[in-house]
């Protein structure tokens, strides 16, 4: 359950208002601005960015998990302060509650251009630190849940399938963006309707995770 809310919440965040409307500015410089092998070079470098970030929010996930097994004896509490903590986000996300750190985040400049794949892996580390604060309600939401997991390994497993759950739709676009056109225009011109259901399940979510039912199910599943 946790594995899938996690990448639940990895996809959530590509159709956010943050990272969606930059597509297909990723897209032109996964391209590398020339028509011969496009697609190949595109597919490349996109995978590249997707490693990329991917690497960034593992190690995260490393460290939320190492910090929630040190404070296992405290797990009552743990689940408390994430839970709330979620259910915060998920009020941001609906409207109710404005964070303003979380509606900030850094755009690429024109100059910038991953024309091989060790660049377009770069791309993506220098891009997950700057997608953070605007991305931060549901990368947020999966790193306290990875805290929660009480384990290194397990905190390191629940952000790569965050990571996996952002980089698949990365991919496709990469080479479907032209055909995908009529779908990024219907989730735009429903944002505010996204947005709640997208915060309702962050709300619902810290509710779990505060009431220790998160908890009660990975003992159940052990």
């Amino acid at each position: 359950m946790q594995f899938l809310i996690t990448f639940l919440e990895g996809i959530i965040t590509f159709i956010s208002p943050c990272v969606l409307p930059m597509i297909p500015l990723y897209i032109l410089y996964f391209a590398g601005g020339g028509m011969e092998n496009r697609t190949r070079r595109t597919l490349q470098n996109a995978l590249g960015f997707v490693l990329g970030f991917t690497v960034i929010f593992v190690v995260l996930g490393l460290f939320a998990g190492s910090v929630g097994s040190f404070l296992n004896r405290y797990q009552t509490i743990v689940n408390i302060v994430t839970g709330v903590i979620v259910a915060i986000f998920g009020l941001h996300y609906t409207g109710f509650l404005k964070i303003g750190f979380l509606n900030k985040t850094l755009k690429p400049g024109m100059d910038v251009k991953p024309t091989t794949f060790p660049a377009a892996i770069v791309f993506g580390v220098v891009f997950a630190v700057g997608w953070s604060p605007c991305t931060g309600a549901f990368l947020g939401s999966a790193m306290l849940l990875a805290a929660n997991g009480q384990s290194w390994f397990s905190g390191m497993l629940l952000l790569l399938s965050y990571s996996v759950g952002l980089g698949i739709p990365f991919v496709l676009c990469a080479v479907l963006i032209d055909k995908l056109k009529g779908t990024f225009d219907f989730i735009k011109r429903n944002y505010r309707i996204i947005n709640l259901i997208c915060g309702i399940f962050l709300i619902l979510t810290g509710i779990l995770m505060a009431t220790g039912v998160f908890s009660k199910l990975a003992r159940l599943l052990a």
